[in-house]
């Protein structure tokens, strides 16, 4: 399994694989969302990782640039979307693709990487509750599903005096995103 960097030749394969691991009736929005996410400037710095099998793209993870208006001078980002191939799910190819993505992100400087997931399994790479840091999503997440909304400290102090109101990228600042 080799996890590199996606390339312009890689957004068929990347559009084709979330429309199949999200299924008919997500994954067309899911892919969607993928492409004006690669052609929004307010998404840069995108960090955007394929993970590839033979010759084959199994997997994919998306990362963009986030905000929170009161301070601009942070850097950090959100992981949404991430995507692996039916028949590889379960085999921890996602679990590399988070590994991978987030140790580049800590190189680069970044100090929070957010996500709205599944918290049993983001949490086993590190992320826990965001709201309860203080960190507020672009769009209101339902009460049951608070815990979904996550963060990952990569500078360790990071968390603190940083809460507030993050804003996306354009593309991904549209509330049917923001529903888990």
């Amino acid at each position: 399994m080799q996890i590199r960097p996606s390339q312009e030749s890689d957004r068929g394969a990347i559009s084709r694989l979330h429309v199949s691991a999200f299924g008919p009736a997500q994954g067309p929005a899911i892919a969607a969302l993928v492409e004006e996410l690669f052609d929004d400037p307010t998404a840069e710095p995108i960090l955007s990782l394929v993970a590839v099998s033979d010759t084959m793209l199994v997997g994919h993870i998306l990362f963009t640039a986030v905000t929170i208006p009161s301070k601009p001078q942070r850097s950090m980002q959100i992981l949404a979307p991430l995507a692996v191939a039916n028949e590889y799910q379960g085999a921890g190819v996602g679990g590399l693709l988070i590994t991978e993505g987030l140790q580049q992100l800590a190189g680069s400087g970044v100090e929070l990487v957010f996500v709205l997931g599944h918290p049993g399994y983001y949490s086993r790479y590190g992320f826990q509750p965001a709201g309860v840091q203080g960190f507020t999503a672009p769009y209101p997440i339902a009460p049951e599903h608070a815990d979904a909304w996550m963060v990952h400290e990569l500078v360790a102090g990071a968390l603190s005096g940083n809460e507030g109101r993050i804003q996306c990228a354009e593309a991904l600042n549209q509330p049917q995103h923001w529903q888990e």
